[in-house]
């Protein structure tokens, strides 16, 4: 990542419940007081998801908290908000979620160069024993990294 980056807020969930396919970086159309809360952090995408009707892209059920200082302009933080993406890529979108059991999950929102950026993934949903695996893999290695240190 390029030094005019700042990760502002993580799906730590997507990588965990789906097998991330293909990435996409979009941009957000945000009103004043929702860009002045992702740059304060006020942001969270535990629940959020990409829709993708009338050759548009959505992000929904993202919270971005009201921002203290827009009194009565403030915006409803979880208000549906439209992606910008080419229209090449909202048809490549559409026709990945066509399949059984594609989704399209929201990775992280950033900053980049002064500008909000969303990162989506086209996302299929793992099992159950995809995910004990996951759990399993992440346990060995945290215990390869005990038995390093304790050997230092």
């Amino acid at each position: 990542m390029s030094e005019n980056v700042k990760v502002v807020a993580t799906n730590r969930k997507a990588r965990f419940e789906y097998f991330l396919l293909e990435h996409f970086e979009a941009g957000l159309a945000l009103q004043g007081s929702e860009i002045k809360s992702i740059r304060a952090g006020q942001v969270s995408l535990a629940e959020a998801y990409v829709r993708v009707e009338d050759g548009q892209a959505w992000l929904v059920d993202a919270h971005i908290a009201p921002y203290e200082q827009a009194n009565r302009f403030n915006h409803d933080p979880r208000r549906p908000r439209r992606l910008l993406l080419h229209k090449k890529e909202i048809r490549e979108l559409f026709e990945a979620v066509r399949q059984k059991g594609v989704t399209i999950v929201p990775t992280r929102i950033y900053l980049k160069h002064g500008r909000a950026k969303l990162e989506i993934a086209i996302a299929k949903g793992k099992k159950l024993h995809d995910k004990r695996q996951e759990i399993a893999r992440r346990d060995a290695e945290r215990e390869i990294e005990r038995a390093l240190r304790r050997v230092r």
